[in-house]
């Protein structure tokens, strides 16, 4: 039988990219799917058609965060989704980039970075925890980005560090329930939001020169940790930030 045969799954982003493969991945073992995704009805459609093409169960929900009530609405159409049944794993996925120094952020890209990276997550899990089972899970995607400088993405690290420390707080207020609260930390990961600079070979050249396993991440590799983290074999980890990143800029390669 697969691990998560009987639960059910929220993956906000879940249409592309790393989000997609997530999805993917906890259909795969067994798990109802509900696929958040923000514009992107095809790229949803399409997600939820390879689980349903696999034998899996999915559906798609939208809600574009940082607009007013997105968050209900996504609790709307997830409990329309579930039909009565609760939520056991919650990825908090859905998050937007930045590419500037901290001189070219303008307050509206800052307070964007901010509604979509930290305010809907926090929010999202929020109004989760009534709908989660005691024993679920709540894994956040941060960024390696919090680990080491880059200041063309500044903001952006910012929102990654706030979402991080989210995990130990709540990992400690929701352990007695035996839910679990993890952070999951990509470092460079081909998919299609970061083709601008995976397509360029001198910048996947620089990158695979300081990461130990020497290449990029491939969707997948990020999603089966957060298959880990969502199964059984997780179940005493909480807290906890994973790098997932190959060994991204652990030092000088000998």
């Amino acid at each position: 039988m697969a691990s998560l045969t009987g639960k059910t799954a929220l993956v906000t982003g879940g249409s592309r990219g790393i989000g997609r493969a997530v999805a993917l991945r906890l259909a795969g073992e067994g798990a109802l799917v509900a696929v958040h995704y923000g514009d992107n009805a095809e790229a949803a459609e399409t997600t939820v058609a390879r689980i349903e093409e696999a034998g899996g169960r999915a559906f798609a929900v939208r809600a574009r965060f940082g607009e007013d009530g997105a968050v209900e609405r996504l609790f709307e159409g997830l409990t329309a989704g579930l039909a009565g049944r609760g939520l056991d794993i919650l990825v908090n996925n859905a998050g937007i980039s930045s590419s500037h120094a901290i001189r070219d952020v303008t307050p509206p890209e800052w307070e964007r970075l901010l509604a979509v990276n930290v305010t809907a997550p926090f929010f999202v899990i929020q109004r989760a925890l009534p709908l989660l089972d005691d024993g679920g899970r709540i894994i956040n995607m941060g960024s390696t980005a919090s680990r080491f400088a880059v200041s063309t993405q500044i903001g952006y690290t910012v929102t990654k560090a706030a979402l991080e420390s989210l995990a130990p707080s709540l990992a400690n207020e929701l352990g007695r329930r035996g839910i679990t609260v993890n952070t999951v930390a990509p470092g460079a990961v081909r998919t299609d939001l970061t083709a601008g600079y995976t397509a360029i070979p001198e910048a996947v050249a620089g990158l695979e020169a300081i990461t130990a396993l020497g290449r990029l991440g491939e969707p997948e590799d990020v999603a089966d940790v957060v298959g880990f983290l969502a199964g059984p074999q997780g179940r005493w980890i909480t807290g906890r930030t994973i790098d997932v990143s190959g060994g991204t800029y652990l030092g000088p390669l000998v």
